[in-house]
């Protein structure tokens, strides 16, 4: 069992990761900036504790006494590039800089994929070159150059692609956004449970320190197939220099290889099969 502080807990991806290492026995410490929204996250192996990524002084009493920081909070949609720096470029110093303070055994960045950048359908690798093109995935690659340059901090990145199921909206709340993009696009996924299974084994894995996973599914969907997976036809491609922003299919053999990673959901037609979109 481990002590966890879990950032973003009431979050898509923080909240359900909270109840599944409750599940598996570790105690979970969730950071929230209101207790009150986060009330159904209580259970005998998680606790809240208040806290704001933009006030360092707030975050000394969170990382205390643990063993691991997951850090999944972000500020993703809707925020200005100065949001996003603040948020999770600079809250990410002040987080990692308390955990560092306080001997925290192991630090978790959740980035994304789509730091690399458009790569016209091939898959990227960890060691590849970086060229983000939006604020967002920008903020996270300072943050884990920041992470991965500081001392005294052990730390792993996991690289999420577009994550889905267990009873998250995301790919529906997706097509507006997505409308306009090739039907022929693929693009990198993983249920919530395999993302929670991932986080396991980064926290679990004695070495190797200071290393960058990419996280997905065995198969890349079309986004054609995710769009029929929610009832919405094909997108229509009349945006097709926009979507490249977001053509960064990922390899995820690197954590197979190293951790024994192995996704519950290898495919999106699995999750389908399991009913595990919706639960």
């Amino acid at each position: 069992m481990k002590k966890i502080l879990v950032t973003g807990a009431t979050g898509k991806i923080g909240s359900r990761l909270v109840k599944r290492l409750a599940r598996r026995g570790d105690h979970v410490r969730a950071l929230v900036r209101d207790e009150a929204r986060a009330d159904h996250l209580r259970h005998d192996r998680v606790e809240l504790v208040v806290g704001d990524l933009l006030v360092p002084e707030s975050l000394e009493a969170a990382v205390h006494g643990v063993d691991a920081v997951v850090h999944c909070a972000a500020f993703f949609r809707g925020a200005t590039p100065e949001q996003a720096h603040a948020v999770n470029d600079l809250g990410t110093h002040h987080l990692a800089s308390a955990a560092r303070a306080a001997s925290v055994g192991r630090f978790v960045f959740t980035s994304t994929g789509l730091v690399y950048g458009p790569r016209d359908g091939r898959l990227a690798r960890e060691d590849d070159a970086c060229a983000p093109v939006d604020a967002y995935p920008s903020s996270k690659l300072a943050a884990e150059r920041f992470l991965l340059a500081i001392d005294g901090l052990d730390v792993r990145v996991l690289r999420l692609p577009f994550v889905y199921g267990d009873g998250d909206p995301h790919i529906a709340e997706a097509v507006p956004m997505m409308r306009g993009f090739p039907p022929d696009q693929r693009m990198s996924i993983a249920h919530h449970a395999d993302v929670a299974q991932a986080i396991a084994c980064v926290l679990d894995a004695i070495a190797p320190a200071h290393r960058i996973y990419n996280v997905a599914d065995d198969e890349a969907p079309d986004l054609a197939a995710l769009f029929a997976s929610v009832g919405e036809p094909a997108p229509d491609g009349s945006q097709a220099e926009r979507a490249r922003a977001f053509d960064a299919p990922l390899d995820g053999s690197r954590i197979r290889e190293d951790l024994g990673f192995k996704p519950a959901f290898p495919r999106l037609a699995d999750a389908i099969e399991a009913d595990a979109l919706g639960s």
